[in-house]
This record gives C-alpha cells, sequence and structure tokens, in this order.
C-alpha cells in the first residue's frame, strides 16, 4: 500500500470525517502552525491563539486514537512556514507517494493547493470536508440565472431538505420565519447569564508568537484564555446555550447594550467555522431541547437561531464559492476613503463605535447587529472602501474565515456587490441604534440633532449617503420612502454640509 499524506488544515477539525474512521500506519497526517496563515491578515492575537491551541489539541486527539501525526509548531526550526514548502520537504522526507487534502473553504487555499498538486510527480486526491449541508455548486445552481439570491428561499429549501422545524411538509406552527420578534432591546439586566468559558493557561503558546514577532492586534490575558478548543468544551457551550441562553436568544440577538458583550448568543461560531461542531448536529440539538421545552421556550428563539446557521451561513458559503473570485474586487458605489484610525483604538467620542471596537479589541468578538449596524453602517455611510472594511473584519474576529467574512462585509453590510446578498444597503441614521439599546446613553454626541457641534454623525451621514447615491438606488422599492422624506426636508444643503464636515474631520469624530 502505498505511503499516503493527508494534509489537515487549520479550519478542518473535524473528528468526525471518515479520514479518521480507521487507523492506517501507512497514513500520515500533517498539520502545521504557518506564517503564510498569521500574516495574510493582520490577525488578532485571541484568533491566532484558539486556532493553534485548537489544532494542537485535534493532533493530540488524533495520536490518542492511534493516527500518525507530522505537527510543525510555529516556533520550529524545521517549520519553512509557507504551505508548498512544508508539503514538497514532508512528501520527499518521508517517501510518501500519495498526497491527500480536504478541499478548502478560502479560494486562496483552493488555488494554492490545485497549483502545488499539479506540479507533483506522486498521484493526488481530493476529499470534501464532510462539513457544510450544500457543496459548492449548491447555492449558484439553486439560483441559476437570478440577478439577486433570495436568502429565505434557500433557507426554506434547507429545513425541507433537513426537516428542520417542519410539520410533514410544512413549517412548525404554520410560519417560515419571526424575525419580526426578534428585535428587542434588553430592558431588564437580571435576565443576563455569564457565558461558558473554558479558563486555560496559553502563556507558552502566547510567548512562542511573541518571540516570532508575528503582528497582531488586540488584548488577551494569556494566562486565562476562555475560548472552547477542543470539541468537548464545544459541545459543553452548545449545551449551555440551550439550556440558559435559548430562552432569550430571538428576543434579544438585535440588542445593543453595555451591559453585556455576550447578551444570549451561543458563541459557537468559531466551534463551527474551525469545524470542531457540525451545523446539523447544532441545528439539531437545539430543536430536539425545543421540543421537550416547548412550555419555557417558543418557536421564535428557536427559529432565530436556526436560520442564522442553515440559513445565512451556509446561504453566504454558496454566494462565496458561486461568485469568487470577481466578488473580492466589487465596490458598487466606488467607495474609496480610508478606514479612521480610531478603529484599531477604539478612540472615538461616538459612544456605539467606541463601545462595539473595544469590544472587538478585548474578546475578539461582537455580534451580528454590531457589527452590521454599527461598524458597517458607519463605514459604508462613511464611504469607506471595501477592501478596508474586508481586512477589518477579517482580522479582528476569532470567527472570521473569508468565505463568511466577505460575502457578508462586501455583501450584507457594505452592498459593494451591488444587491447580490441583500436587497437593500444596510444603513440607519441614530434612531435604529437608539431604539435597540443604550448605546446613546452619555455620548458625547446627540440622537436626536443632525446639524450642528453635537449632532450625532449617523444622522446626516446617512442622508449624504442616499443623496449621492440617489442615481443607483431611488428606484430600489425598498428604498422609496426614503427618498420621499428626503424630498420634504426644508434643511437638506444643512445637513450635507453638516456631513461634509463629519467626513473631513473624519480622524476625530
Amino acid at each position: 500500500m502505498a505511503r499516503i499524506l493527508r494534509l489537515i488544515l487549520g479550519d478542518q477539525l473535524n473528528e468526525a470525517h471518515s479520514w479518521f474512521d480507521q487507523k492506517n500506519d501507512q497514513v500520515l497526517y500533517l498539520m502545521a502552525e504557518m506564517r503564510q496563515e498569521t500574516d495574510y491578515v493582520t490577525h488578532h492575537i485571541q484568533k491566532i491563539l484558539a486556532f493553534f491551541l485548537s489544532m494542537r489539541a485535534f493532533a493530540e486527539k488524533l495520536q490518542q486514537h492511534g493516527h500518525q501525526v507530522l505537527y510543525f509548531k510555529i516556533d520550529v526550526s524545521s517549520n519553512l512556514q509557507e504551505l508548498e514548502q512544508i508539503i514538497l520537504t514532508s512528501i520527499k522526507k518521508h517517501r510518501i507517494e500519495k498526497f491527500e487534502y480536504q478541499l478548502p473553504d478560502e479560494y486562496r487555499l483552493d488555488k494554492q493547493l490545485k497549483a502545488i498538486c499539479a506540479d507533483l510527480e506522486i498521484e493526488t486526491e481530493v476529499s470534501g470536508t464532510e462539513h457544510f449541508l450544500t457543496d459548492r455548486a449548491f447555492l449558484g445552481n439553486f439560483f441559476k440565472g437570478k440577478k439577486t439570491y433570495l436568502m429565505e428561499s434557500f433557507y426554506r429549501e434547507m429545513r425541507r431538505k433537513y426537516n428542520i422545524l417542519m410539520d410533514g411538509k410544512e413549517p412548525v406552527q404554520g410560519r417560515w420565519n419571526f424575525d419580526l420578534e426578534n428585535r428587542s432591546a434588553l430592558k431588564d439586566k437580571r435576565l443576563l447569564r455569564k457565558p461558558k468559558t473554558h479558563p486555560k493557561d496559553a502563556r507558552e503558546l502566547y510567548e512562542s508568537i511573541q518571540k516570532a514577532n508575528i503582528k497582531t492586534i488586540g488584548e488577551v490575558d494569556p494566562q486565562r484564555f476562555l475560548w472552547p478548543t477542543t470539541r468537548q468544551e464545544c459541545l459543553e457551550v452548545l449545551d449551555y446555550f440551550c439550556e440558559n441562553l435559548l430562552v432569550h436568544f430571538g428576543d434579544y440577538q438585535d440588542a445593543l447594550t453595555t451591559w453585556d458583550p455576550y447578551l444570549f448568543h451561543s458563541r459557537l461560531s468559531f466551534a463551527m467555522n474551525s469545524k470542531m461542531l457540525s451545523p446539523l448536529e447544532v441545528v439539531q440539538k437545539v430543536e430536539k431541547y425545543w421540543e421537550s421545552h416547548q412550555d419555557e421556550i417558543s418557536i421564535a428563539q428557536v427559529e432565530g437561531f436556526i436560520r442564522q446557521i442553515i440559513g445565512w451561513r451556509e446561504y453566504m458559503r454558496g454566494v462565496y464559492w458561486a461568485k469568487m473570485p470577481d466578488y473580492a474586487q466589487l465596490n458598487y458605489f466606488g467607495h474609496e476613503r480610508k478606514l479612521p484610525d480610531w478603529f484599531w483604538t477604539g478612540k472615538t467620542k461616538m459612544k456605539c463605535l467606541s463601545e462595539a471596537i473595544t469590544q472587538s479589541l478585548d474578546l475578539a468578538y461582537a455580534h451580528h447587529i454590531q457589527r452590521l449596524m454599527v461598524t458597517g453602517n458607519f463605514a459604508l455611510l462613511a464611504g469607506i472602501h471595501p477592501n478596508e472594511v474586508d481586512q477589518w473584519y477579517l482580522g479582528i474576529y476569532i470567527d472570521a474565515l473569508e468565505w463568511v467574512e466577505i460575502t457578508n462585509t462586501r455583501g450584507m453590510s457594505q452592498f459593494a456587490d451591488g444587491g447580490i446578498v441583500g436587497t437593500k444597503p444596510y444603513v440607519s441614521s441614530a434612531n435604529y441604534i437608539k431604539k435597540q439599546g443604550n448605546y446613546c446613553d452619555h455620548c458625547a454626541y446627540s440622537h436626536r440633532e443632525k446639524v450642528g457641534e453635537k449632532a450625532c454623525p449617523f444622522n446626516s451621514l446617512y442622508w449624504h449617503f442616499y443623496d449621492r447615491n440617489r442615481e443607483k438606488l431611488e428606484k430600489n422599492p425598498r428604498i422609496g420612502m426614503a427618498y420621499r422624506t428626503w424630498d420634504k426636508m426644508k434643511n437638506k444643503q444643512e445637513i450635507l454640509n453638516q456631513a461634509e464636515k463629519y467626513l473631513s474631520e473624519i480622524e476625530s469624530l
């Protein structure tokens, strides 16, 4: 039997993969912590720690089950730090006769591995990751011939296909979507629960990263690293979510508050994006828990959570593979402005942005409304180049991998794709932010004012955005009301002047 080298990337930590069903002395598994991956964008220190700790734990688990593992830590001299060189030297040293890998989820790695295999003189084979509910081509085929991809149609197809929240051919309780019931601001902090964490000492790895002079952003206490980094820990976080947080997840999933960074969110995105948990097992666990606790938990809580996973998550991956590599160059509005420096420090007088950015720097985490309607909203209103936005989101969040990040930021958040993902730009004035929580309390700016020294920048920038993009947007049926309101306003020029002033002073906002 040929001696086989199998590559496992850092986001392919799927213990249930068929590769591992049987021990085989002729198979050697290759894993590597690489500068290629730490340096292509500036990552949060917690993101690098989480991936490397999870990779090490996964390799150890494989070895405990009798599999042979060749593992390169970030600081060992034999680590050539670049995927092609590591593969080539490993093939030569271990006299490999066949190279295998699982399909990567990022376009750049897919392209790189195809090129590597094209040059190899040995047999190669590609496997799926056995993680997602659909293959790469499913969504593109599902919407073939359509200019826009309506997520709701795809979501319903997933519900039917996997019999999730279904009563025969109809949705449970007669409705597909309970989104309108999931937009409440949190009024009572007594409802909050502490997150399930797994403190561990990461000082040794942290020091290795520092000695390697890897550039990072954000903060961490390496003596008390809190994220789950094994499958067992991830399962415990899932159980905790069902038992303690699901009851209010839907109600407050869009809430913005200074009281708590996590609210009732599951904190499972890293666990799934690294493939320690599968999306199907997560939604089936949540659905099963709800079925036995319907007296306590409304369907709105469960449907909202499941929609994020088998709807948005799976949908965004499909868009990625249907539209890359061109998708990464889309800039529908032609935005060119640089991201303000305070996006890297949180030092801005706008409290909502200061809260969301500082939290992101401290925790490598923000929930979807903080990302979409605070940081993303500002970037779109201010005309920030989508490349700048992509790099920030890709680097700062622990769960950010390009397949899910770029479609959410360049697509849904920045509308740089011109409407492939979203039917309209997700922008708002200060009114929305005020309605969703307490971010506007004690801010240097007034959420009520459009002009003047105390006017919230979101207010004038909101109208400035619509005014400058009228030709591209006014025929959109979901935006007509905004232009009718704008046309009736008597102080339009004053508002536009206010916005221009803020844009010219963006670094000091």
